[in-house]
């Protein structure tokens, strides 16, 4: 019996593994969607938004590890797939894109909703290409999900509507054992020989870790426990590095903790583990320099190195562990472990609560949520300040997982994310940690959470402000503008749509405000009201920040808003 290309298309994503499609309906993808609609392999999840597709497909494809697909129909459809795309391709998660076009007989006459998909996606994309003739099929398709997944990035195939549904060629379908498997990358033994040296003529040598150490823990440990090297983790590399780990000093960067700024700044030797931190500031200027990445272009593109090899973390490692001399000298180690420790009992002083006193400290919030969470939890953090929360405040123990849009630096990817996590693991607890400007701009999709009826947790950290923008206007020396959020009642409005809706004000009632929330079987939004005015500062102060927030409190004084001053100060300073 013949079929069509659709039906082909479908067969094939079935074949490699795919379980759903995120997507908006529409009709240049109709042959899509009916084929979808008779068979029971793969589920078709309708979100929103497209954008919402593309940060859950996303999130499933992070944490599974394997390929995950979304779809928006021609022109508006598929570009709103963009920003979620972006994500994911520098992420490197396994998603495919199909971005339908309209009818190929009207491609190049500026047709309603015409748009060149070839185009918009390619600079996200490892594979972007257009099934315009039936025979390109299934050879089109299957080079789309080689390379999303032996790549790990963004696929994009097009395809008009008409083509879809046009006979399909009598082909063989791809079956998984022919897709690309993980293959064992590790430097040659004179690059490890090299490597060894160095790490061993080290006297004082501090490991930097990032997302490419995930399934490397108990290597990555052998080796501090060897050189007796501090370890310092980026963002990404918390979930795989933080627990367990009793040569932990904490984050760099932006978010982090001065404890691991300076334990990289007072090395003589930097060690870096899959990780491809972005910040130069933050990065010693006379220590020498290791690198370790299994993407090539990685290596050097932050700061200068004196060796840089290709390979996999957890196979590098493996290799390299019998050439290394344990080290007898801790000073180095302890003195990073010890400013840690003072840095962590400083940042949990914070973390606390009065019943009474409001608006709630965000980092009470986020301790709360910790503490309350379960042990395998999955959370998904908004950029901006609950990443920083989420990042200080958040245990992971090897069961747990983060996820958040860390490279790219989206809004709103929480909500989106958490729909994708519950949807791959409907028996695990989910939490979106998100800002009250995230939720908002994606906030449609709260019905998508409604309507498939997930149990997610929505804690919003409830402002009124973008606040993190607000911190930077500050730190630059300018009173913030355009920043303000006159929010609703978050709870009351979920209640409005049929999800429950818990609203706190008072850090007394936050314990057993999240733990009703957590307890509840259904979706839940925590509006929590936090305070506007917590400052986040970086472990590095630099000169003209310093200058910034002078001339800020300046201009503020001046300009009318010295209350707003003072309440800073009241909440900075009162502890």
């Amino acid at each position: 019996m013949s079929k069509n290309i659709a039906e082909l298309i479908i067969e094939t994503l079935v074949a490699a593994g795919v379980k759903r499609i995120y997507g908006v309906v529409g009709d240049s993808l109709n042959g899509l969607t009916e084929t979808i609609r008779k068979q029971k392999e793969i589920e078709w999840v309708p979100v929103r938004h497209e954008e919402v597709a593309a940060f859950a497909a996303g999130a499933e494809a992070h944490l599974t590890g394997a390929l995950t697909v979304c779809a928006g129909s021609c022109g508006p459809g598929n570009m709103h797939l963009i920003n979620g795309l972006y994500d994911c391709h520098r992420s490197r998660v396994p998603v495919l894109a199909i971005a339908a076009q309209v009818p190929s007989r009207e491609i190049g006459t500026a047709y309603f909703q015409e748009t060149r998909p070839e185009s918009l996606f390619r600079e996200c994309s490892h594979y972007c290409e257009t099934i315009s003739n039936a025979a390109q099929m299934p050879r089109v398709l299957d080079l789309a999900i080689q390379s999303a997944i032996g790549r790990r990035g963004v696929s994009v195939v097009s395809i008009p509507g008409d083509v879809a549904l046009r006979e399909a060629p009598d082909v063989e379908v791809r079956q998984p054992d022919a897709l690309p498997a993980a293959t064992t990358v590790r430097p040659s033994s004179e690059d490890l020989d090299k490597l060894a040296a160095l790490l061993n003529a080290g006297k004082k040598v501090t490991i930097l870790g990032g997302a490419g150490c995930a399934g490397a823990h108990a290597k990555l440990i052998a080796a501090a426990q060897a050189l007796k090297a501090p370890i310092v983790h980026a963002l990404r590399g918390k979930e795989f590095i933080e627990y367990d780990n009793p040569y932990d000093v904490g984050m760099t960067g932006l978010l982090g903790f001065s404890s691991g700024y300076y334990a990289i700044m007072d090395c003589d030797v930097l060690f870096m583990l899959g990780t491809d931190f972005p910040y130069p500031q933050f990065f010693p200027e006379k220590a020498k320099i290791a690198q370790v990445d299994i993407r090539p272009e990685n290596l050097g593109r932050r700061t200068r190195l004196d060796l840089g090899l290709i390979g996999d973390v957890s196979d590098t490692l493996e290799e390299l562990l019998p050439l290394l001399e344990t080290k007898q000298d801790r000073i180095h180690l302890d003195r990073a472990l010890h400013h840690y420790a003072s840095n962590r009992a400083g940042l949990d002083e914070l973390a606390t609560g009065k019943a009474g006193r409001s608006p709630i400290h965000p980092q009470y919030l986020t301790r709360v949520v910790n503490g309350l969470a379960a042990p395998d939890a999955i959370f998904t953090a908004d950029v901006g300040s609950p990443t920083l929360w989420a990042a200080r405040y958040l245990t992971m123990n090897g069961q747990r997982r983060l996820l958040g849009s860390f490279n790219h630096g989206s809004m709103a990817s929480a909500m989106p994310q958490a729909i994708g996590a519950q949807l791959a693991f409907p028996g695990r607890q989910v939490i979106s940690l998100s800002g009250d400007g995230g939720f908002a701009m994606l906030m449609g999709d709260i019905l998508t959470i409604r309507q498939l009826k997930l149990p997610v947790k929505i804690v919003v950290y409830n402002n009124g402000s973008l606040a993190f923008v607000e911190l930077e206007m500050k730190a630059a020396g300018l009173p913030p503008h355009g920043t303000e959020l006159d929010n609703p009642d978050f709870a009351q409005m979920a209640e409005a749509i049929g999800i429950r809706g818990i609203r706190i004000e008072d850090p007394g009632q936050l314990p057993a405000g999240i733990k009703a929330a957590l307890d509840h079987d259904g979706p839940v939004l925590i509006d929590a009201v936090v305070n506007r005015q917590e400052l986040s500062m970086p472990p590095k102060i630099q000169l003209d920040q310093a200058m910034g927030f002078s001339l800020y409190m300046l201009r503020a004084t001046m300009s009318g808003k010295g209350s707003e001053v003072l309440d800073l100060a009241r909440t900075n300073l009162w502890r």
